[in-house]
């Protein structure tokens, strides 16, 4: 037997289990094999031979990447065009596009690369229309904008149940979209057992302890300390487990609503994280790249010269998903030595209280702020001592290696 048919030998005995106290830890124990199936079938085969075809993958480019997910004919090519000025072929057929486009936003002086990748169908994560290298560029990007047709979806009484299916084919393939990690630490031991603690006001309400050992015994973990620090779930544990999974923000983008009535466009805007947008009318793409840009979390920083007036040309623009945003990923940004002859750093800016602030490696920076870097004066090499010295010296390191002077006459 196959790991597909695992897979679903396993997904249907899960549909057919009740759920109740008395089969929490059977269900977990589903989803422990279910998770650990996955994680094989994704995995790269071992031996050598040739692939399903060539993959999607391209070279990184600009501040942040964004790619594009959806079924076909849903507009993702007339989006990137209208977005970036790329031509990507539309046309009234689905798969239109087969293989990966990319092209690039200049949105607040930055540059943000935006991917127009071929659709999914359900059933993607098993590899259906090659469904895995698709979803293997949303891995590697920053944000995901899934683009809905506003008239599949359930506010114009649709039977589609799109944003649900891509929802679930992302899942599975260890994606999860709009989460934070669990606050779960885990640490191995060698003897000891099992120590299950927590520091969750009530204690846990979402599974059990049994339910907590059980998982760890399908996972072959008889020794270790867990410790919860938030109410999580058996799939917030199993994750934590597994260790392969990618957090990443997830924008709806619902188009094709100029067909539908206000009511039902009112509806889909109050969603969370949802954007409507008219790619055949060109209505609502400043508002669409106004989310995009707070989504991302991209900060502008402005450099400065001692003496001169800022540069406002070109920011150098960081972000946390790309290292953080302080003023020594700032210095790195620039050179990979100016953090370590830093003497400080002047800001004007939201992040200090009062302008011309001098501050440290550890600032944090805001957007738009003004940074002027002073350098301190390196010590020579000769003018350390001790074992701060960086020369190289003649002189025995072992007293008994040392050549004994001769005695004084007398």
């Amino acid at each position: 037997m196959g790991i597909l048919e695992k897979i679903k030998d396993i997904e249907l005995e899960m549909s057919r289990t009740q759920k109740n106290k008395a089969t929490e830890g059977h269900l977990g124990i589903l989803k422990s094999k279910l998770a650990k199936l996955r994680t094989s079938l994704l995995a790269p085969p071992t031996k050598g031979g040739s692939n399903e075809g060539d993959g999607f993958e391209v070279s990184k480019y600009g501040h942040g990447r964004v790619a594009l997910i959806g079924f076909p004919s849903v507009g993702k090519s007339t989006l990137l065009t209208l977005a970036t000025g790329t031509d990507s072929e539309a046309a009234a057929y689905e798969f239109t596009t087969l293989t990966c486009i990319p092209g690039v936003i200049h949105y607040n002086g930055a540059k943000i690369q935006l991917l127009d990748l071929p659709g999914i169908i359900e059933g993607a994560s098993d590899g259906k229309g090659r469904g895995r290298q698709v979803i293997a560029v949303a891995k590697s990007s920053d944000l995901i904008l899934m683009v809905l047709d506003g008239t599949k979806s359930e506010a114009a009484n649709s039977q589609y149940a799109h944003k649900e299916i891509l929802t679930r084919e992302l899942e599975a393939v260890g994606l999860r979209l709009n989460q934070t990690p669990p606050q779960i630490y885990i640490k191995a031991k060698h003897s000891g057992g099992v120590q299950v603690n927590n520091v969750v006001p009530g204690g846990l309400t979402r599974m059990t302890d049994a339910t907590v050992l059980k998982v760890l015994a399908e996972y072959k973990i008889h020794h270790c300390e867990l410790l919860f620090r938030e109410d999580a779930s058996v799939d917030q544990l199993i994750d934590a487990l597994e260790g392969n999974r990618k957090y990443i923000k997830c924008l709806y983008v619902y188009n094709k609503v100029d067909a539908l009535t206000m009511e039902e466009v009112d509806s889909l805007s109050r969603r969370p994280n949802s954007v409507c947008i008219s790619c055949h009318l060109e209505l609502g793409m400043d508002r669409m790249l106004r989310r995009v840009w707070d989504s991302m979390g991209l900060v502008r920083v402005y450099t400065k010269t001692p003496g001169k007036k800022p540069d406002f040309d070109e920011p150098v623009v960081l972000a946390d998903h790309r290292g953080g945003c302080k003023v020594k990923n700032f210095c790195n940004q620039i050179h990979n030595t100016l953090a370590k002859t830093l003497k400080y750093a002047q800001v004007w800016g939201v992040s200090t209280k009062h302008m011309g602030q001098r501050v440290g490696l550890k600032h944090l920076l805001g957007d738009e702020d003004v940074v002027q870097i002073v350098k301190g004066d390196k010590p020579e090499p000769d003018d350390l001592k001790g074992r701060f010295s960086t020369t190289k010296r003649n002189d025995p390191a072992r007293i008994g290696d040392r050549v004994k002077k001769a005695k004084l006459k007398t």
